[in-house]
């Protein structure tokens, strides 16, 4: 008997080379992956790769160009049926995180991306990292309409049918949209409590582009991908979220001038491409308990 192939994984790992440190402990926890084969990418933002692991090639971008287009870059320079992302300061938990990851999808020909359960040693995870309204165990599985994208596992024939990651965001919320596309392409997005990694508990809010970003990107995604009315109906949704967080403090408060710039920002400027989301995948998103409004 001929025995199975075993997993071939494109692996793209971005960094801008500030942190040495992760980077390394990223890349391990890469290359330890038992049971399947790995080609490994990692991809300098802005930053030449240099001191990587045997086994893992260099791609030196020549400015940083964002985080979902950084991503996009390594895409084609790797091998393999599934993708793994990873960003430099994440890491993989176990040696058979792949393989378990591989093994989903091998089962289930719908699946199209996979995000784990995120872990902060010595931390509280934000439950901001569990892509669902109802929080809960962050152990349970479920469907999936939003990703945190610090490590996510994708078919690569569902990533290529969604187009990939939008280079247009740079920062925050390309997750969202990736998933978006992927239900609209016809295949499935889970979330996976049962596939761990790790990541330190950071606040992305300490600095005013990720409130500019923040609040750009919301509009924009409506543009790019939704129709009336819920376009109108998602902007106005986070429009009073972000007024409803603002006015509780001080710091809240002092926020709100950062993030309204990047709301008209994002009427102003053009958004990319737009590929609006199918009837029917507005319809499973909304089954499902997540319509696109919030």
């Amino acid at each position: 008997m001929i025995p199975p192939a075993r997993p071939q994984v494109g692996v793209v790992v971005l960094t801008q080379g500030t942190r040495p440190d992760d980077l390394d402990a990223a890349l391990r926890s890469v290359l330890a992956q038992r049971a399947v084969d790995v080609d490994v990418v990692c991809v300098g933002n802005g930053w030449e790769p240099t001191g990587l692991p045997e086994g893992v090639r260099p791609l030196a971008l020549p400015e940083n160009l964002g985080i979902p287009a950084g991503r996009n870059a390594g895409v084609p320079h790797v091998r393999g049926d599934l993708l793994l992302f990873v960003d430099d300061d994440a890491r993989l938990e176990g040696e058979d995180f792949l393989s378990r990851a591989a093994a989903l999808f091998a089962a289930d020909t719908d699946l199209g991306v996979v995000q784990p359960r995120v872990e902060s040693p010595g931390e509280t995870a934000p439950t901001r990292w569990i892509p669902r309204m109802r929080k809960g165990d962050p152990r349970r599985s479920s469907p999936a309409f939003s990703l945190w994208e610090g490590v996510l596992v994708a078919r690569r024939a569902a990533f290529d049918a969604a187009g990939g990651w939008g280079d247009e965001f740079f920062y925050a919320h390309e997750g969202i949209e990736l998933a978006w596309r992927v239900w609209d392409a016809g295949y499935e997005v889970w979330y996976r409590g049962d596939l761990a990694c790790l990541h330190p508990a950071i606040d992305p809010a300490r600095h005013d582009f990720y409130y500019r970003l923040n609040a750009r990107n919301r509009v924009w995604l409506a543009r790019r991908n939704l129709r009336w009315p819920f376009s109108w109906a998602y902007v106005a949704t986070w429009t009073l979220v972000a007024l409803l967080r603002g006015v509780r403090s001080s710091a809240g408060r002092r926020a709100l001038r950062p993030w309204f710039a990047g709301w008209r920002e994002g009427w102003r400027t053009g958004p990319g491409e737009r590929r609006p989301l199918k009837w029917r995948t507005v319809l499973a998103m909304t089954r499902r308990g997540r319509p696109p409004v919030v």
